[in-house]
């Protein structure tokens, strides 16, 4: 799994067996260690998230907050999905 930050006690990551073929960028948030019911959030083009769902029932303060984070590093972010998987889509 690679971890892309941490946020207090949130992991924010990929899973490394995406699909084929691989879906559109997104990362994956779970408290503690990763979980297969964490919560997903798509990044858009313009590095701005839209949350795919909230499987792991992260508070709405929190997210936001999150998201915003993400947003923020949404270029390291890119670039290290893309250094992973070698290739990149968007959802939007």
């Amino acid at each position: 799994m690679p971890q892309i930050f941490r946020f207090g006690p949130y992991w924010v990551y990929f899973w490394t067996n995406e699909s084929k073929p691989l879906e559109p960028i997104h990362v994956h948030i779970s408290e503690g260690k990763p979980a297969p019911n964490a919560t997903k959030i798509w990044i858009t083009r313009t590095g701005k998230c839209l949350v795919c769902n909230n499987n792991s029932r992260i508070p709405g303060r929190i997210l936001r907050n999150m998201e915003r984070m993400i947003e923020a590093r949404s270029k390291e972010v890119i670039e290290k999905w893309y250094d992973y998987f070698g290739e990149i889509s968007y959802y939007c």
